[in-house]
């Protein structure tokens, strides 16, 4: 298994990818689209048009991941906030994402939050 960083922010980018795109690619677009630097310690998400397909690009301690998983049967959901380029995420809506579970329709429960 791969640990992916969790603890970070983790941003979906909310329009379809060439998943041909490799680091250079993904990072580009992280520079201009989103306005991030890609080695800020974030983890981005790219979905394919067809929904089947997902690439993670973040910085590892020393350089670039790309991670890639391709579905053989469904598909991801791909999230749009107000027309927003990205969308923030948090861990658990990640695991949900990878999961296969709707995150625009799963309600959250009242909880604390610290100050």
């Amino acid at each position: 298994m791969i640990a992916l960083p969790t603890n970070n922010d983790i941003f979906l980018y909310s329009k379809p990818t060439d998943m041909r795109k490799g680091f250079s690619g993904l990072s580009g677009i992280v520079r201009s689209e989103l306005q991030r630097k890609p080695n800020d310690g974030s983890l981005f998400l790219f979905i394919n048009r067809r929904k089947d397909k997902i690439k993670a690009l973040y910085w590892d301690t020393d350089g670039m991941v790309v991670w890639y998983k391709s579905l053989q049967q469904g598909s991801f959901e791909m999230i749009s906030r107000n027309g927003q380029v990205s969308v923030k995420i948090d861990a658990a809506e990640l695991a949900m994402l990878l999961g296969g579970v709707s995150i625009e329709n799963a309600k959250r429960r009242k909880r604390l939050k610290a100050a």
